[in-house]
């Protein structure tokens, strides 16, 4: 991101400038958590900078928006209301048609991403597996929980993490097991 920012509907993020590369972790503070979140919009690609720049790998969202989709997976704070199995094997063959992948190799997958996530409560746990599912080579976390951050970036492997928090307890959580913490 180069001096990104976002300012719509009462949301306002920016300007943020900062670097994520393949294989780094990334734990950025902002002020509140509409900021946090609008940030982590902007670094998976879902909102688009009305300032500055963003770029997911080599493709602006603003014009390679489906390009950015294949690489990026973000996961939202607010954990998804999954009620059982059956809805969680439904919105993993949803992510695997979005990013065009095999659903068997991609249930396969989100099953092995479970199996890491021992511990997490489902609700935390099936988002991320199924962000996973397709194996993306950037995992946007939206303010994740602090207490999960060890199985959540052992769950992530080696692909580049970037995770928004709005205090510095929660960024130095997941910058103990990250590379690099930053105060946006």
């Amino acid at each position: 991101m180069r001096a990104a920012s976002f300012d719509a509907h009462g949301a306002h993020a920016g300007p943020i400038t900062l670097d994520v590369f393949a294989s780094e972790r990334v734990a950025a503070t902002f002020a509140n958590g509409r900021e946090a979140h609008v940030a982590a919009l902007l670094a998976a690609g879902i909102a688009k900078a009305m300032a500055g720049s963003v770029l997911i790998g080599p493709y602006d969202p603003r014009v390679q928006a489906a390009h950015c989709k294949r690489i990026a997976a973000f996961v939202a704070h607010d954990p998804l209301p999954f009620t059982d199995e059956s809805e969680f094997d439904r919105y993993v063959e949803y992510r695997a048609a979005l990013w065009d992948v095999d659903p068997v190799r991609a249930a396969a997958h989100a099953r092995l991403v479970l199996e890491r996530l021992a511990g997490v409560h489902e609700a935390f746990a099936y988002p991320l597996a199924a962000a996973l599912a397709a194996e993306p080579q950037l995992l946007v976390l939206d303010r994740p929980l602090p207490a999960y951050a060890p199985q959540i970036l052992a769950a992530a492997g080696p692909r580049a993490v970037f995770s928004t928090h709005v205090d510095e307890l929660g960024a130095r959580a997941f910058a103990s097991a990250a590379i690099e913490w930053v105060r946006a």
